[in-house]
């Protein structure tokens, strides 16, 4: 199956899912914490899903390369580090303490 089928699976499921909480909700009422920690769960599923379908659209299976970029092996231009500190030495005419 593809990743569209897996998550069209995901979200029939999960409607169903949401069916039978609102028709146990009905039943036991929705006052007790139990019931409002299903509902939460039930929701913050759907929520994921959702996020899982956004990202599955965005990248087809393959993450994305950055571009590589390329340092070049030769020394630094010495006039880049004029008047600039030693990390944890201070400055270049005074000493540290």
């Amino acid at each position: 199956m593809s990743v569209h089928d897996e998550l069209a699976s995901v979200q029939r499921n999960l409607d169903d899912l949401i069916r039978s909480v609102g028709r146990l909700e009905k039943q036991l009422g929705s006052g007790g914490l139990e019931m409002r920690r299903v509902r939460s769960d039930t929701n913050h599923l759907r929520e994921s899903v959702a996020l899982l379908r956004e990202t599955a659209v965005t990248a087809p299976g393959v993450p994305k390369r950055t571009d590589l970029v390329t340092i070049s092996d030769a020394p630094y231009d010495p006039s880049l580090w004029v008047d600039t500190d030693d990390e944890g030495l201070g400055a270049r005419d005074r000493h540290a303490p």
